[in-house]
């Protein structure tokens, strides 16, 4: 009795099996890729939120926003510089002032120059340049 066993793959499933998986992959990847994109985005803006937020505590404890020189770190320890605040109850975040996603600082400003009643807090995007469009867009508020 001589039966032949079979054992192992041919080169042709082999190559159909590798087809699939890179149409699939071309499939997917652009939806995963996108979403990356948008959740960034997303972060970006909500960390600029709760940055305005621990501002606004800061100058109702104190009177005043930090100045630019005192920048977002009078959020966690009291500045030193002038002008001192005379009622500082921070800190007012609870973990180190984050960088923006594409792991840079926020661009904090006090006295404001685009809102003149505030500060202007902003993350340039992705390219870390002024302007841009998607993911290089520049995110701000005040």
């Amino acid at each position: 009795m001589s039966i032949r066993q079979r054992s192992g793959f041919t080169l042709l499933e082999l190559m159909v099996v590798i087809l699939v998986l890179a149409l699939l992959a071309g499939l997917v990847a652009p939806q995963i890729f996108g979403r990356v994109s948008e959740a960034r985005i997303t972060t970006a803006r909500t960390q600029i939120e709760l940055l305005g937020v621990a501002l606004d505590n800061y100058r109702l404890d104190n009177g005043f926003y930090p100045t630019t020189e005192q920048g977002l770190a009078a959020l966690r320890e009291k500045p030193v510089r002038d002008p001192g605040p005379s009622s500082w109850r921070g800190p007012y975040l609870r973990k180190e002032v984050p960088l923006d996603p594409w792991q840079r600082p926020y661009l904090y400003r006090s006295p404001a120059e685009a809102n003149v009643f505030g500060f202007d807090l902003s993350s340039l995007g992705r390219d870390g340049a002024p302007g841009g469009e998607g993911e290089d867009f520049d995110l701000g508020g005040s």
